[in-house]
């Protein structure tokens, strides 16, 4: 019997089937009444040269302002730029199963165990946060306010030290490496009993390095998730000396501070994951509030600038309780945090067996949903002015006047430590650093922006953090005088 029709049946098969595969995706899928492109929705390569490219997050802004705030991005997957969203998803609703995290994004790799971060079971997760949590409490972080001081007093000299090497003139420089270093380093010291050294040596930890330049990789990571024979060759084709590399840079640190206590997997999987979590997100909203600062009227900076040197006559009086009160610095940082959000996009969780409904549609079980706080932050359907710079809309005479253009701003649409059993549990140091950080340096600085160096941050790319270029600066001693060093701890 003759086989010379198996080859064209398979060439056929496999020619067909894509275009097949892609038409039920689109007319039959049980996700084809939800909005959005076709292309997204016939096939998840679209979403993945997006993931790849770092423009996923501004792609999905201009997808949500064409076709709504109820998005298809993928044959299986829906996300949503609805503040209802926080509730039904990542708080939780009686009566409802509890939405667990992707594994695609989430799961460790093989034979790594689990994190804070990409833990699935509710149960894992509640006993590592269990044993976190006393480190994150208020209680704790007024303990650790030494410490706080100490590298945030660190920064100011050693940019006092750049400044008096121009003679007084001024001096220009990347702010970004400089908010990094000061994060990095207070994290270092309050996890590990050692700083990483960053503003002592004016320069990048190796494993810091490291780290920011694995970003982009992650993401290529992420993607081949989709494709299990993918992912598998990607990792093979990772070198074993890579991870050596990493390890050999912090060993030190946790051996001195672990005596041996966990298990070297546990620790690497543990460190990387509250390293990022607790210095580059805050070193972002940290960056972008200070380029809009600079960049926008120069009433924002004057005034915020007036507010921290009135109330304090030297940066020793700068407490974290005396700052919660300055309602400027206070205002300034909500916006950079609705404007800058540490975390553009909440990663997916998944639909519960069985389906349930997301602001009022019904999903089936296993689908990837996920919230889009970029888009939510800068809808004109939640905020007045969306697109600007305007820290008046946090400020009483704005929430409470109902003549103000800012009273019905939706404030809770935004929620950048998220909600939940598994929000940000580091949201109280984050806002000790914002709050020390700038009011520290606008203490004892005059910053100017310069001409032409201004950062567009609606045009930074997102991979699984925000992609940020450089912020020029020019840094003067103050004008009003006052004694710009000091020391704490």
């Amino acid at each position: 019997m003759s086989t010379t029709w198996l080859l064209p049946l398979t060439i056929g098969v496999i020619l067909t089937y894509p275009i097949l595969n892609a038409i039920y995706n689109i007319y039959f899928h049980p996700l084809a009444h939800i909005p959005g492109p076709r292309n997204w929705a016939a096939s998840r390569l679209p979403f993945i040269w997006a993931l790849i490219r770092g423009t996923i997050v501004h792609d999905f802004e201009k997808l949500h302002r064409k076709y709504g705030p109820i998005l298809r991005i993928a044959p299986d997957e829906v996300t949503f730029a609805k503040g209802e969203a926080w509730v039904d998803i990542f708080q939780g609703r009686p009566g409802h199963q509890q939405f667990l995290k992707d594994p695609i994004w989430w799961a460790a790799q093989p034979g790594q165990p689990d994190s804070i971060i990409n833990a699935i079971s509710p149960e894992t997760h509640a006993r590592i946060r269990k044993t976190l949590t006393p480190a994150f409490t208020i209680r704790a972080l007024r303990s650790q306010e030494r410490i706080i001081q100490q590298y945030t007093s660190l920064l100011v000299e050693r940019l006092h030290e750049r400044v008096e090497e121009t003679k007084g003139n001024g001096v220009e420089l990347d702010i970004v490496p400089w908010l990094h270093y000061t994060t990095f380093d207070i994290f270092g010291d309050l996890g590990f009993g050692e700083s990483f050294k960053c503003l002592e040596h004016s320069k990048y930890h190796p494993w810091i390095a490291l780290v920011f330049n694995s970003v982009k990789a992650a993401s290529f990571i992420v993607a081949a998730r989709f494709n299990p024979l993918v992912e598998f060759l990607l990792m093979k084709s990772i070198p074993r000396s890579l991870e050596k590399m990493q390890m050999d840079h912090y060993q030190h640190i946790v051996d001195k501070e672990m005596n041996g206590e966990k298990g070297m997997g546990e620790i690497n999987s543990t460190f990387m994951i509250l390293t990022n979590a607790g210095s580059e997100t805050t070193a972002t909203v940290l960056a972008g509030t200070l380029n809009y600062l600079i960049n926008t009227d120069a009433d924002k900076l004057f005034r915020l600038t007036d507010e921290i040197r009135k109330r304090f006559a030297s940066p020793e009086e700068m407490t974290l309780e005396a700052l919660q009160d300055l309602l400027y610095l206070n205002a300034v940082i909500k916006e950079g945090l609705r404007l800058c959000p540490p975390i553009p996009w909440v990663l997916p969780r998944k639909v519960p067996v069985g389906g349930d409904s997301v602001c009022g549609v019904w999903l089936p079980g296993g689908t990837p949903v996920s919230i889009q706080a970029y888009s939510i932050n800068r809808d004109p359907t939640y905020f007045y002015s969306a697109d600007e710079f305007l820290p008046e809309r946090w400020l009483p005479e704005a929430t409470d006047n109902p003549e103000s253009p800012f009273y019905s701003d939706q404030r809770d649409a935004i929620q950048p430590f998220s909600v939940g059993p598994r929000s940000c549990m580091g949201q109280p140091l984050a806002w000790a650093e914002m709050r020390l950080v700038l009011a520290k340096l606008l203490w004892a600085f005059d910053l100017e922006a310069i001409e032409g160096k201004r950062v567009k941050w609606e045009e930074l790319r997102t991979f699984l953090f925000v992609e940020k270029r450089p912020i020029e600066v020019r840094l003067k001693l103050r004008t009003t005088g006052g004694n710009v060093c000091s020391k704490h701890g």
